[in-house]
């Protein structure tokens, strides 16, 4: 599975951050074997777009949002952010640079002190970067915790283990807004988090994106969170991209075999809708071991002698639609995907706050009341549509 390719890097004086051939590797003990958790991977992300990054647990994805923020530094490759090259700077220098890139963790208990103050907390870079005067950081602090929900006066008074699950990861939140940041990395921001809490999250750094021009970058195991809240998707496999994509061209029909396992993998509460899944045998390779050819080649029903031995190229297949794949299904699974990826995204409510308040993963499929951008396709005049796909021969 390729991701060496670099077709789907786009020539525009709107790219934020611009990486090439990003490899990050890891010792196993005194060996000489290294896990290769990147393995010469490129993308690029424009100012004000949300680039979501999806793929099983293992896949390199986190290992890829902490090499963005050099920590560590990657083993190779071109890391470029606002017009600098983040692998060659020196220590000072990264350290300053950070300041316009913030991450938000997977674990918000365990990313915060659990011996200071929250406020304190959200305070602390604006103390170390000595921005303004007490007065002034104060200000700055309980303003930014009234924006994502938290009362400051709480926050003054007590420590993170004092706060729910959700409300923690507001705290990170506004922890990574206080430098006034131009991107920010969410790494698995909702996972750890309840159904309901994740939707108001999910909500939350919509509105800070809109509201403080932000550039995101998602990263998530659960495909039917990313849909909505990204306006790109790159699929990562082994260490591997293997599909990039707009959001909607991804969900409506997916190119690589890899996808459409994965957005068939989605649960349908629904049981009359009737969702045929394709099978894939055996678990993922070792990344201290990958496979030749396609990484995936081992499990995919559709793999060749080629695919065994030819690594594929991301190579385009429609407009913004990349996928590295030597057989590329473009179509052959999209119905069927699709009913699958938006069942779960069924209407609850007679009312328009069932879009935000009853359903986590945005606006259902046909919705009347909901703005059409969350529209999953607009080629499906009804919601009954989709189910009918799911179930046609």
């Amino acid at each position: 599975m390729a991701g060496t390719g670099k077709a789907h890097l786009r020539d525009s004086a709107d790219v934020l951050l611009r990486v090439e051939d990003l490899v990050v590797e890891f010792p196993v003990g005194h060996t000489g074997l290294k896990v290769h958790a990147v393995s010469g991977i490129s993308f690029d992300v424009l100012r004000g777009e949300t680039l979501g990054v999806v793929g099983e647990s293992g896949c390199g994805k986190s290992s890829t949002g902490k090499a963005l923020m050099q920590l560590p530094r990657p083993t190779s490759g071109s890391v470029s952010f606002e017009g600098r090259e983040l692998t060659s700077m020196r220590p000072d220098e990264m350290r300053a640079a950070r300041t316009r890139m913030q991450m938000i963790f997977q674990d918000p208990v365990s990313s915060l002190n659990p011996r200071r103050k929250v406020r304190d907390i959200v305070r602390e870079p604006l103390v170390i970067w000595k921005r303004g005067n007490g007065n002034e950081q104060l200000a700055k602090v309980d303003a930014l915790l009234e924006e994502v929900g938290i009362d400051p006066q709480r926050a003054a008074e007590s420590q993170a283990h004092q706060f729910s699950g959700g409300q923690c990861q507001r705290i990170s939140i506004a922890r990574s807004l206080v430098l006034d940041p131009s991107m920010i990395i969410c790494d698995e921001p909702v996972s750890a988090l309840d159904v309901s809490v994740q939707a108001q999250v999910l909500n939350l750094l919509e509105d800070l994106k809109a509201k403080h021009g932000l550039t995101l970058i998602f990263i998530a195991h659960d495909l039917a969170v990313v849909k909505n809240i990204s306006d790109r998707v790159a699929v990562m496999y082994l260490g591997k991209m293997c599909e990039v994509a707009p959001s909607d061209v991804l969900y409506r029909q997916p190119a690589h075999p890899y996808t459409s396992v994965l957005l068939e993998s989605i649960p349908v509460p629904d049981p009359t809708v009737v969702v045929t899944k394709t099978a894939i045998e055996g678990e993922p390779p070792s990344p201290v071991l990958p496979p030749a050819g396609c990484r995936f080649n081992p499990r995919c029903p559709s793999a060749e002698d080629v695919c065994r031995r030819d690594e594929p190229q991301l190579r385009q297949v429609g407009e913004g639609h990349f996928v590295a794949c030597h057989f590329p299904n473009a179509g052959r699974l999209g119905a069927n995907v699709l009913a699958s990826a938006t069942a779960r995204m069924g209407c609850v409510s007679s009312s328009p706050s069932c879009c935000s308040a009853m359903n986590t993963y945005g606006p259902p499929l046909g919705c009347t009341h909901c703005p059409e951008p969350w529209s999953v396709s607009n080629t499906l005049s009804n919601p009954s549509e989709a189910q009918n796909a799911a179930v046609a021969p």
